[in-house]
């Protein structure tokens, strides 16, 4: 089995400020949450950027570059920059910090779907900014667009202007076919980071007998040529991501798929997720990858070649 490699999402796009007082907001939050995170033990960390004054997701290049350089100066942590941006945000939008920064990775989701965050709307009575309910409410009548046109633009655009490589997000089996579709158009080249997601409203639900079947169909599809992760938004985290470990997987965790560390819990950092799950792969006898060990088995261009 090979090294597992820790990939951590600080925050997102969809948690709103209310649901966490340690979401991370500001550039500077932003910053210390991906060091602490890369220090704690995770070789890849994901990234958005959100409005300093409110916590909304955002992607403007120019706060990105606030904490971008940062993190590369504290860090050897491979930097993997979001193009799905924010809910109802435009292609152009969503593909602003990729081209400012040229990174060694982008997450690239591959299907339009439904992408649904409306019941946590109803959950909370209080809001810290006004703008979080709305947010949420509207993903009831939302449809989250990544067309096959959209994805063949950021394959060319990014991908290959850039020799970025990409964490493919799958919530639903026929992204992976979509992966394979561009592979043997000859638009993405191998190794593949498939990155199965689960638990969103609208995506696979999060059960071991959808990732068990998710597994076994990227198998089928790529063979060796892909690294296997996956995690579970919310409750599921921990458990999920330990049985994806056992089955040979790579995990991400971090604030943006789940604000808590324990049933009830708020996690108080996104080190802390990183902490408990390198503490169980390490238990299971399984060795965490470091950034470098990452970029070999990812066969990423190097920290030397971005442009931040």
């Amino acid at each position: 089995m090979s090294k597992v490699i820790i990939t951590c999402a600080v925050t997102g796009g969809l948690h709103t400020p209310t649901m966490s007082p340690h979401l991370p907001i500001t550039p500077t939050e932003i910053a210390e949450a991906a060091i602490g995170a890369a220090e704690a033990g995770a070789a890849i960390i994901h990234l958005h950027a959100r409005n300093p004054e409110n916590g909304r997701p955002v992607q403007d290049p120019d706060l990105f570059m606030q904490f971008m350089p940062r993190i590369k100066q504290a860090t050897n942590a491979v930097l993997n920059v979001t193009t799905g941006g924010g809910l109802g945000m435009t292609l152009d939008e969503r593909l602003r910090p990729a081209h400012r920064a040229k990174p060694e990775v982008c997450s690239l989701n591959m299907g339009t779907m439904n992408f649904c965050a409306f019941e946590l709307a109803e959950k909370y009575k209080e809001w810290r900014f006004d703008w979080e309910k709305d947010y949420l409410a509207s993903t009831k009548d939302l449809i989250y667009a990544n067309t096959y046109a959209m994805l063949e633009r950021i394959m060319v655009d990014v991908g290959q202007a850039y020799g970025t490589r990409f964490e493919f997000e799958c919530f639903d089996l026929s992204h992976l076919e979509a992966v394979k579709y561009f592979a043997d158009k000859g638009l993405i080249k191998p190794p593949f980071l498939i990155q199965g997601i689960f638990g969103v409203m609208g995506g696979m639900g999060a059960t071991i007998e959808n990732l068990v079947h998710f597994k076994n169909t990227a198998d089928r599809l790529f063979g060796g040529d892909y690294q296997f992760s996956c995690f579970a938004v919310g409750r599921q985290q921990m458990h999920f991501l330990t049985v994806g470990a056992i089955m040979g997987g790579s995990v991400r965790v971090g604030l943006e798929d789940s604000v808590y560390i324990s049933r009830g819990e708020l996690a108080t950092s996104n080190a802390q997720q990183v902490e408990k799950i390198r503490r169980i792969i390490e238990e299971l006898g399984l060795e965490v990858a470091s950034p470098d060990e990452a970029r070999e088995m990812l066969a990423l261009k190097g920290a030397d070649r971005v442009d931040f």
